[in-house]
């Protein structure tokens, strides 16, 4: 029998990318949930709400493992939406989809008033395009207040004006802040270990470079409140003053 549809409207079915954060796991991960434990400890909220993909590549694991992990995630409120670099047979019904291919996405938050840039999400295409890059730097030209997070995974951020606790600047290319770092500032987030962040007065709660993060406690006590750049060297954050 042939079913007659009678609604002309037809299914809209768009592709949009978002920015997640990756988390690699190490064995045995008892000692790598401590270390996760104290990061969320120490910086509040760090994946509250933030899309997290879980990349197990090259872990000899099986299933078992697997869940046993994704549940001890769950139990600290840290959603895995996807998983990368899993064999087949690991994965199993009730598990995040697997992923592969993840790139850059074009969406960001702006500060309200910012009338500066704007940015539509890229559609996926079954078809690879170039990549088109038409801003290379974005200038937030107002304070970043608490709570509020500039993503910009195409080049370097500039604020002028401060980040408050509780903020945070993610960069895929440099960090510039013309004011007080309280907050959280991570660049180079999509690789880029040459990014370097540099703030007019260090308060930051946590910095991060391609990866490699550092506590606020985790910096040498005569850079707090100086002008500061950091980079990376080693797979180590290195700092000095501004002259």
């Amino acid at each position: 029998m042939t079913k007659v549809i009678t609604d002309p409207r037809s299914i809209r079915i768009k592709g949009r990318s978002f920015l997640a954060v990756m988390l690699s796991p190490d064995l045995p991960f008892d000692n790598w949930l401590i270390r996760l434990d104290d990061l969320a400890a120490r910086s509040a909220g760090f994946f509250l709400g933030r899309p997290v993909v879980l990349d197990v590549t090259d872990l000899p694991i099986d299933r078992s493992q697997l869940k046993e992990l994704i549940a001890e995630l769950g139990q600290r409120n840290v959603s895995i939406m996807g998983i990368e670099g899993a064999r087949p047979s690991i994965l199993g019904p009730g598990m995040p989809a697997a992923l592969k291919g993840g790139r850059a996405g074009s969406d960001f938050e702006v500060p309200e008033k910012e009338p500066a840039v704007e940015v539509q999400a890229r559609p996926v295409s079954a078809e690879a395009r170039p990549a088109v890059q038409s801003v290379q730097s974005l200038t937030i030209r107002e304070p970043v207040r608490s709570g509020q997070s500039i993503i910009f995974p195409e080049g370097d951020v500039t604020i002028v004006g401060s980040v408050a606790s509780g903020a945070e600047i993610v960069a895929g290319g440099s960090i510039h802040i013309y004011g007080t770092l309280r907050g959280r500032a991570m660049a180079g987030s999509l690789g880029k270990a040459s990014a370097h962040i540099f703030c007019r007065k260090l308060e930051a709660e946590l910095v991060a470079i391609d990866g490699i993060y550092k506590m606020a406690e985790d910096m040498p006590a005569n850079l707090r409140g100086q002008a500061v750049q950091l980079w990376l060297e080693d797979d180590a954050i290195k700092a000095e003053k501004l002259i």
